[in-house]
């Protein structure tokens, strides 16, 4: 490893296959899965299930629930493929998690101003607001309103790297055995917190892709 960045490279060697981690879940589930009654296939439909319960409270048009729900699944798969070793992970990078939010952005952008004009313009100026104030507040709510997608990618992305960030530093700085049994220790807590951030962050993506929608 040249650098402490070195992990995050798309491009190592001449036939690099990095990005395909991004597709390699395809490859290792067996589709035995999907039509034959096991325990991770009930597990699963309970969570998408609740999901699914959860998205239909906050969401009121209909098919937005199975977007939001596949989202979050490519999401979880992929950060949870990351924290497994030797393989690439591919929601650390911008260009990952920005090639989902920006053309859910941009759809919800054209649809609601050729749809909905009156609603789009009533979101730019929150109820009671002083008129002296109206024309700060609709370029305050058009800027919060342009940067969504690339709060909503850059979120994602920070999270998945500073955990492996760190966990790069504590794996680089084992020189006794002693601090290798300490370091195994907090590695291994903090695995567990990798683990929690990759659930939490595929879930914050849904939530607010819904939570943005459901505004149009």
């Amino acid at each position: 490893m040249t650098n402490l960045f070195s992990v995050f490279d798309p491009t190592t060697g001449i036939m690099s296959l990095n990005w395909l981690s991004s597709l390699i879940f395809i490859m290792i589930i067996p589709y035995k899965m999907w039509y034959t009654e096991n325990k991770i296939n009930l597990t699963f439909n309970m969570m998408m299930s609740s999901l699914k319960t959860e998205m239909k409270m906050i969401m009121p048009y209909k098919g937005m629930t199975l977007i939001s729900i596949s989202l979050f699944v490519m999401i979880l798969i992929n950060n949870l493929m990351g924290l497994m070793p030797y393989i690439f992970t591919a929601s650390s990078h911008l260009i990952f998690s920005l090639a989902m939010a920006f053309p859910m952005w941009l759809a919800f952008m054209i649809y609601g101003w050729t749809n909905k004009t009156n609603k789009m313009f009533s979101h730019l100026v929150p109820t009671g607001t002083p008129g002296i104030l109206m024309p700060f507040m609709v370029m305050i709510e058009t800027i919060s309103n342009i940067i969504r997608p690339g709060s909503l990618a850059v979120r994602l992305t920070a999270n998945m790297i500073a955990g492996h960030l760190l966990m790069s530093l504590l794996g680089n700085n084992t020189s006794s055995m002693y601090l290798m049994i300490s370091t195994m220790i907090i590695y291994l807590v903090l695995m567990l917190f990798e683990l929690a951030v990759a659930m939490i962050q595929s879930y914050v993506f849904m939530t607010l892709t819904t939570l943005y929608s459901s505004e149009i």
